[in-house]
């Protein structure tokens, strides 16, 4: 029988250097869990990843906060979705 698993939303934001957000951006979409979906000129985007594993989406922030030009990226948002609670 296959068991679901449960499913982690996230979402972060990351402060770039502005002159830097493009190349940012770049290695941001790179990553096949992470979504871009609002970025500024100031250097600020908001990211959203969906994983299985919570451990994922930390080593991903921290990944993040390791590219160059990235100032900060920082958690703002997680919920875990039950299986049982998903539809069938």
């Amino acid at each position: 029988v296959y068991k679901r698993q449960p499913l982690h939303i996230a979402s972060f934001i990351v402060h770039a250097r502005p002159e830097q957000l493009d190349a940012v951006l770049a290695n941001l979409r790179l990553l096949d869990d992470l979504e871009v979906h609002q970025h500024s000129p100031e250097g600020k985007a908001v990211v959203v990843i969906e994983a299985v594993d919570e451990q994922l989406i930390l080593q991903r922030i921290d990944q993040v906060n390791a590219l160059p030009g990235v100032l900060n990226a920082a958690l703002i948002y997680h919920e875990c979705l039950s299986p049982q609670g998903a539809a069938q």
